[in-house]
């Protein structure tokens, strides 16, 4: 979709013309909600950013007093859209909470506000509104711009012999694969890859859209689709199989990848140099900062390339969206937005995202020289955007629980041995089909 390549083209030209934002970028420290007193409470998924909002929350309420923050996370491995959905029936609904795109636009029509008037909208990349959007009205600001690969140790791939930029093809990684592989021992890794298999994100939603971003030209068409066909569901399974094969295995079974956690392949075993690929994307950047900074300067991010698409690409899209709960109250409703609109466009929330969320921003005005993406994983995906070698995410537009329950649940038995991979794909085309009837 010609929207979605200028999204990707535009997302890596962050030398706009200044003054873009001049209407709404500069800080604002007068109270919000005419005085009164506001409660604005935040319920969000992104582990990695927790730390970043809680700092631009305590810097925003310390200029507007009125205002109180409360932020609960749940994610990393905990299930958000259950929590969420918890969260809303025991009514202790949260001001701003996270949708992820056309299905759950769907799912949570009538607790969306109208963002449409909201001075960031027009400031937004082309593109990066279409997944939040329901007849040409906004009711989801975008989080940031995010891509996702084989995210690789450079020291290990230069001890090995290995050069990065020559992986273009699933050929060419497999061959780097074997070579590390036959070069553990002197390395010291104890295997290639740490898939985690008990994240169901990871392999039924990042895995998948590999394959699916490939068959549907954006989260839209996805989420139209009354079926799915898995054109490139053997190069799925070939992105899957290289991980199992030659990845981390607690008690030395493919079983027991099933364990594996996002903590233990991030912290315990990529940070830690004792694996040298896994799939990720650049919000890993300040977890492996914080274990080791010498590392985090030397990782970049492989392509995930099937056969029959094409080469060296990695899929590139907006992760979440920040919704307003439109069951609030006038002046609750007016503090949330004032917040996501100062986190984003004035000048002290605009560094934040920056440096502290280490966040790709999905708005133009970032053209300053310290606004720009400092760690490797952001450049890396700047640089495929630049060059037009991204494929777009899709999996905003999966049915509900299909992903997760369903699709997922399959490649854990696959990765167990006990269900074929010809079962996994019948199973994932049948239960799509009968969610859209």
């Amino acid at each position: 979709m010609n929207k979605v390549k200028k999204l990707l083209a535009l997302t890596c030209a962050l030398t706009l013309t200044a003054g873009l934002f001049a209407a709404c970028g500069s800080d604002n420290s007068s109270s919000s909600s005419g005085g009164k007193n506001v409660t604005v409470d935040i319920f969000q998924f992104k582990v990695e950013a927790k730390d970043a909002l809680d700092k631009a929350a305590k810097t925003y309420t310390d200029k507007h007093k009125n205002v109180t923050i409360n932020i609960q996370t749940v994610g990393g491995g905990q299930d958000y859209s259950a929590a969420l959905k918890s969260k809303f029936a025991s009514g202790q609904e949260p001001a701003i909470y996270n949708i992820g795109g056309p299905q759950e636009l769907s799912d949570w029509k009538g607790k969306l506000e109208d963002l449409s008037s909201q001075p960031w909208v027009s400031q937004a990349y082309d593109g990066a509104l279409d997944s939040a959007k329901v007849d040409g009205k906004v009711y989801g600001m975008p989080f940031d711009l995010e891509g996702y690969g084989f995210i690789y140790n450079k020291n290990i791939f230069k001890k090995a012999g290995i050069d990065p930029d020559t992986i273009k093809t699933f050929a060419d990684l497999q061959k780097a694969v074997d070579t590390l592989n036959s070069k553990k021992s002197s390395l010291g890794i104890q295997s290639v890859f740490a898939l985690p298999g008990k994240e169901t994100w990871v392999t039924g939603m990042h895995t998948s859209n590999v394959a699916l971003g490939n068959e549907f030209k954006d989260a839209v068409a996805a989420f139209n689709a009354k079926t799915v066909d898995f054109k490139y569901g053997d190069g799925f399974k070939k992105l899957l199989d290289i991980q199992i094969q030659n990845g981390y295995k607690p008690d030395g079974t493919n079983k027991s990848i099933n364990s594996v956690d996002y903590s233990t392949e991030v912290e315990q075993l990529f940070s830690l140099g004792k694996v040298a690929i896994i799939q990720q994307g650049n919000w890993i950047s300040g977890t492996v900062e914080g274990i080791d900074p010498d590392l985090a300067k030397n990782i970049g991010i492989l392509p995930m390339t099937i056969d029959g698409t094409k080469d060296g690409t990695i899929p590139v899209g907006v992760p979440e969206y920040w919704a307003v709960n439109s069951n609030k109250d006038a002046d609750t409703k007016k503090a949330a937005e004032d917040f996501l609109n100062w986190l984003y466009t004035s000048d002290e929330g605009k560094k934040m995202i920056i440096q502290d969320f280490k966040f790709i921003p999905p708005f133009k005005g970032y053209d300053a020289s310290d606004l720009q993406p400092t760690d490797p994983l952001a450049k890396d995906i700047l640089k495929y955007s630049k060059a037009g070698n991204t494929t777009p995410w899709v999996f905003s537009g999966y049915p509900t629980g299909w992903y997760d329950k369903l699709l997922a649940a399959d490649i854990q038995k696959y990765i167990a041995g006990d269900l074929t991979w010809d079962k996994v794909i019948s199973n994932a085309k049948n239960s799509w089909a009968d969610a859209r009837k």
